[in-house]
Formats: structure tokens, sequence, C-alpha cells
């Protein structure tokens, strides 16, 4: 039997240790075919639960231990905690590959450590017990708890609810799985979701509900400007109900995913660019009925599908997040006709990157008008947009609204 410990160690290495994020570490790492799924869950879990683990290594261990052994422990804990394995076969493996790995003087402390271990109880002090029981960093704790009061570890810890699926054509076959149908036409959250041909010939593609609801909320246009466009999702969905789409991209290998995306959805009417949207485009000035600044973002909505973000994102990057963020938008609005539509939207809980936004926009620019839009996925309507949270709009947590130019 392959060791079930080695191919999470191999991915989780190069995020722990390598600072990749978990979908390139996965993707470019070999590992074995016939477990794929239960490595992909184990490296996704242990990220999900970090913070937990670290906290059951540091309570446990008299003394921290080096970053190889940690890995495995909290792989091992992983299983042993949240997985229900065997007590021996998880630490016969965890101590097995710190063999293989050329470090037997820690064999025995493994093996002591996993046979012995004792779950402590969460700290006293609120915002550590919602840090350690969330596993997300204590920065992100304060911001959210105070935004959201008690709803914060139901934000905190809202689950992905599958692979959303949003399909072209011939969905009946697929709908014989577990499936769950979204307020959106051809729109299926499932279980389990086996990419075969389908995908290739552009029956399906993969998009979050959170993508599929920003566009359902963009009114029918002649012209569309998409400025942060990669991998292109939005802007395939909106060409099928726009005349004509521009979709932007900064970096060169991410315009060459939209224009792959679009020749397998067969949007033909979707035109890729290679543009900084922060940089002005004096050809561009009132020249579209409507502007799409889907900008970068700090990402705390989708921690349930990306939890490495809780690894990686600081609190000091909101900030500079917001600089950009301001920029695109005051930018794309020099492109909008009279009386087109500017809209705005992140994958963040955070009110600095979306309220904010908006109101200091406004602030420079009386030109325009707030027009909520209103969208059939649960979301709460705030002063400024709506703000769609993880545990009430189908595990997607993201903000939208619309501007009008007067």
């Amino acid at each position: 039997m392959n060791n079930p410990i080695c191919d999470p160690y191999l991915i989780l290495n190069k995020v722990y240790i390598g600072g990749k994020y978990l979908k390139q570490a996965i993707a470019e790492t070999p590992v074995e075919p016939l477990n794929k799924a239960r490595t992909v869950k184990i490296c996704y879990g242990v990220l999900e639960k970090d913070l937990y683990l670290s906290h059951i290594i540091e309570k446990n261990a008299q003394k921290a231990p080096k970053a190889t052994v940690k890995i495995i422990l909290k792989i091992a804990l992983y299983m042993l905690e949240f997985m229900q394995k065997h007590d021996y076969m998880v630490v016969d493996f965890a101590v097995d590959l710190i063999k293989k790995l050329g470090k037997e003087g820690v064999a025995g402390f493994v093996n002591a450590f996993l046979r012995s271990y004792k779950i402590p109880p969460l700290p006293e002090k609120a915002d550590e017990m919602l840090s350690i029981a969330t596993s997300a960093p204590a920065w992100l704790c304060k911001k959210i708890k105070r935004s959201y009061k008690g709803e914060a570890e139901k934000i905190l810890n809202a689950q992905s609810l599958g692979v959303c699926v949003r399909f072209e054509r011939g969905e009946e076959e697929y709908l014989k799985s577990e499936h769950i149908k979204t307020p959106f036409d051809g729109v299926y959250i499932f279980k389990n979701f086996t990419r075969d041909f389908g995908f290739i010939s552009g029956d399906y593609t993969f998009q979050s509900v959170g993508s599929v609801a920003i566009c359902s909320a963009i009114s029918p246009c002649e012209r569309l400007l998409d400025a942060c466009a990669a991998p292109g999702g939005k802007s395939v969905l909106l060409a099928k109900k726009c005349k004509e789409v521009i979709s932007c991209e900064l970096h060169e290998h991410r315009v060459e995913l939209i224009r792959s995306y679009a020749k397998r959805m067969g949007a033909s009417n979707l035109v890729p660019m290679q543009r900084d949207s922060s940089v002005y485009n004096a050809e561009w000035e009132n020249y579209f009925d409507a502007v799409l600044c889907d900008v970068p973002c700090s990402g705390t909505g989708v921690i349930n599908e990306n939890p490495d973000i809780k690894l990686f994102r600081k609190e000091s990057d909101i900030a500079s997040l917001n600089e950009i963020q301001l920029k695109i938008l005051e930018n794309c609005a020099k492109y909008v006709k009279s009386g087109g539509t500017l809209y705005y939207s992140t994958c963040s809980v955070l009110p600095e990157e979306n309220d904010s936004v908006i109101f200091n926009f406004l602030q420079k620019h009386p030109e325009y008008a707030l027009n909520i839009p209103t969208s059939p996925l649960n979301s709460v309507r705030g002063k400024f947009g709506l703000q769609f949270l993880p545990h009430l709009s189908m595990g997607a947590g993201f903000f939208l609204t619309a501007l009008v130019k007067k």
C-alpha cells in the first residue's frame, strides 16, 4: 500500500515552505492517480484547519517541531481527527515517511506524539477562541466580528457546497447525480463532479455561483468592457447578452486563459486584450455602454474554496488593495457613456473593500448615481450595494453594486 501521507506532504511542503498557492502546488506535483481525490481532500482539509492543528501541536509538544515535522504532524492529525482513520495506521505511515525523509532522529518523537496527544481546550479570550475555532487569522476575525457581530463564526466556518457547473446544453444526464439547483438557469452545484468530454466540447463549464450572480445582475447592452477578466468566465457568460465584450487582463498568460476559455465555449464576440485597467486609454473615453470592474481583492469571501488565503493574506494587504481598487474604478469610470452603467464587484466580505470604496468614489464623482441591483441569490442589501455572505449565499461571499452615469 502506498503511504497516504506522502503525496499530501509533497504538496503541502510547497505551500508551507515554498510559499506556493495550493492549486498551483497540486497542479505541479505528480501524485498517485488512484488516490488523488483523497490527497486533495487532505491538503484542503489541513489548510482549512491550520491554526486549530497548530494549537493541538503547540499544547502537546514541549518545544516547537521543525517545519517538515510539523507538516507531517498536521496531516496525521487531520486524518485522525477529521477523517476517522485508524490510529495505528496513521502513526505508522507518519513514522515511515519521517524515516524516508532521513529524519530518523525525530521518528520517536512523532510516534510518541501521535499516540499520546490530547485535544486542548480553546483559549478563553473570545477573539483568540474565534481564531483557533475557525482557523482564521486574528486580524481577519476582528474585522469580520466588528462588521457582522454574531454572524462572524458562521461566515468564517461556512463550507463550500461543492462544484458549481454552468451548462450550455445536455445537463439532463448529469442531473442524475446528487446536486443542488441554484437560482440561475442551467447552474447546479454537485457534491462530486468528474470532468469529461462535455467540458472540452463546451457543453458545460465550471463557474462559481457568485460569478454567475454578478453576470445575472448586468443588463444587456451593445458594448461591454470586462476590466479584470481572467480566467474569462464572466466575459464568456456576458457575451451571451451583450453584442460585443472587450475582455482585459494585465498579464499575457492570463489573457491566453481568456482566449482559450472563449474558444472552448464558442464566444466569438469576445475580444481578449492585454491592458492595465488602472491606466487611462483615451480611445475608450465614453465608449462603453457598461463596464464591469471585478477588481483584485483579499478573497475573504471565498476562503472556503481557497483556504490558503488564511495562510498568506496579511492585514497590511488591505490598504494597498484599496488603492488599486479605487484606481481601477476611477479610471474605468471615464470609459462609460452618459446613461451607461459602471459595475463594481469583489469576492470579499470586508466593508473596506466594498462599501468604503464606493463611498470614496461617489465623493469624488457626482456625475455617478448609485443604482443597487437585485439578485435572486440571497444577499444583504447595504447602503452601497449587495453583500453576499458564504453562509447565506450558497457558499459564495462577494459584493456587487452598480453606478449609473448621469
